[in-house]
């Protein structure tokens, strides 16, 4: 029988790919998940065994193939040690030693980390659903909205007086008042009760009670009192109230900055894992490919909406454009574009703490490389990228 270690093996379980390394008394597993791969190659650039290469990014981001992989590992070169899981900006990779989740290479070693700010200011938030709206990275993924559901989306959620403070009072007129029940009937703060009906007095009586809390002044049940039985007031300042919290998930956000761009209060602060430059030459794209679109973590490229004829005056209608205000620099469009020097990438920066090790300078020098688009033929399930002039 044959003992020797190390030995190898790679399955799928459901969206995840595990490369095991299995030594004498250690076991080693990293996890790769397809679900959170963009196809961005940082990983590539960032391994120092060469051991992660890239795939058919644009076809397998958009769905075409249901074989292959964004990136692929070779899990006899791999040497698990976990710098593909720090540099991975998008939470695809993490490593398993012995069941348990840990990173050799910062523990022993010593490497730098990321260090991007995303932050939401509390006393600014005003709980809003915008940056939930716009993340890319939603559904429930980036933007962590613990608030709790009002009426006006949910039955049976929160009444909407419960969503402010205010000085409300409200006084029905007894001796005008019919108990006719049609306040009760449009306002959950109010509560017509009747009392049983009996011959002996033979008419109805009954008493209408009125719930603070409930009420927002709104004052419909005045407005539809047949009888003017009922006043509403309010009086002093009326604040909203702040049930819950929304916070931002880093080890889910990708810094594209939709949410502190469109944030109603400015209340959200985030800065990039990169800095530099993305130019798109729509002059060179063939249009009708639309693959930068589809695999954009960001949300950062779009088709732009064509112009009338008369307001081109000779010029070309670009068929592809980017957002810079929204791109991460991350590379994903540039593995996926099937078009030859269509879009280039060049990082000037990486936002991380810690001592830059020499092994980080190395890969940093080649995170910082410009690099365009261009597909270039050779193994099947390798894709190379053109080094920019």
């Amino acid at each position: 029988m044959n003992t020797l270690f190390p030995k190898y093996s790679h399955r799928k379980e459901g969206n995840l790919t595990i490369m095991e390394q299995r030594l004498l008394k250690q076991v080693n597993h990293l996890v790769f998940d397809l679900d959170n791969c963009t196809g961005c190659g940082i990983c590539v650039d960032a391994c120092p065994e060469e051991a992660i290469v890239l795939g058919p990014v644009g076809a397998v981001r958009r769905g075409a193939i249901h074989y292959g992989e964004a990136v692929s590992v070779d899990e006899k070169k791999c040497s698990y040690c976990g710098v593909c899981v720090v540099m991975c900006p998008f939470n695809a990779m993490s490593l398993r030693i012995d069941g348990e989740e840990k990173l050799p290479i910062i523990e022993r070693e010593g490497f730098p980390t990321y260090d991007p700010v995303r932050a939401i200011d509390d006393e600014k938030c005003i709980l809003c659903t915008t940056c939930k709206d716009v993340c890319p990275r939603t559904p429930e993924k980036a933007i962590l909205r613990d608030v709790p559901a009002f009426e006006g989306t949910d039955a049976a959620g929160l009444k909407k007086a419960e969503a402010i403070h205010a000085n409300i009072t409200f006084d029905c007129d007894e001796e005008k008042c019919t108990v006719c029940g049609l306040c009760g009937d449009v306002c959950a703060a109010i509560d017509v009760v009747k009392k049983p009906f009996s011959a002996e007095t033979g008419s109805v009586e009954g008493e209408v009670k009125w719930t603070q809390k409930l009420c927002d002044g709104c004052g419909v049940c005045a407005d539809i009192c047949p009888s003017d039985a009922i006043e509403v007031k309010k009086a002093g300042e009326i604040k909203k109230k702040k049930i819950g919290k929304v916070k931002i998930d880093k080890d889910e956000c990708c810094t594209c900055r939709w949410c502190a761009t469109n944030c109603p209060t400015e209340a959200i602060t985030v800065e990039k894992f990169f800095e530099g430059d993305i130019e798109f030459h729509a002059e060179k794209c063939p249009g009708g490919c639309s693959t930068c679109v589809d695999v954009c973590p960001a949300n950062a490229i779009y088709l732009p909406t064509p112009k009338p004829p008369a307001e081109m005056h000779g010029q070309i209608e670009p068929n592809i454009a980017v957002n810079k205000d929204f791109c991460i620099l991350c590379g994903a469009c540039v593995n996926a574009c099937p078009g030859e020097d269509i879009i280039v990438l060049k990082r000037t920066g990486i936002r991380m703490k810690g001592k830059e090790t020499d092994l980080f300078k190395t890969i940093k020098d080649k995170l910082l490389r410009p690099r365009t688009s261009k597909v270039r033929e050779g193994d099947f399930g390798k894709v190379e990228l053109k080094t920019a002039e």
